[in-house]
């Protein structure tokens, strides 16, 4: 099982970014699927997740309105759409696999994978 995520770079205030997180060793289609950021010396915080069926998704309150997940079961891929950036949203950016429909804590997570850096500054 592995999940890997790509996409992290350095974006000024106001940029967009695209995250994917590409699965393998699973069906896609049997796992939510979630993001979750992690800041030097602070827990992993809850970005967004994509129900099994894609059309339940959920977003964590700093977020909602800027980010966007989606999914391609048919590429294995989970996407993740930042507009709008603002320097705190800046962290390492985790992609994470699990059962749950509602996959938002980390407690809830069987498969991480690697993270990938954003970071937003001018």
């Amino acid at each position: 099982v592995q999940l890997q995520a790509s996409g992290g770079g350095l974006v000024q205030p106001g940029g967009s970014l695209r995250l994917s997180c590409v699965v393998s060793g699973f069906t896609l289609d049997g796992y939510a699927i979630a993001w979750f950021r992690q800041v030097p010396g602070g827990d992993r915080e809850f970005v967004a997740t994509i129900a099994q069926t894609s059309s339940r998704t959920y977003y964590g309150d700093s977020v909602k309105g800027r980010f966007t997940i989606s999914r391609d079961n048919a590429k294995s891929t989970v996407s993740l759409q930042m507009n709008s950036l603002k320097p705190e949203d800046t962290a390492v950016y985790y992609c994470a696999a699990g059962t749950s429909v509602t996959l938002r804590t980390t407690g809830a997570v069987l498969y991480w994978g690697q993270g990938t850096q954003v970071t937003v500054s001018s």
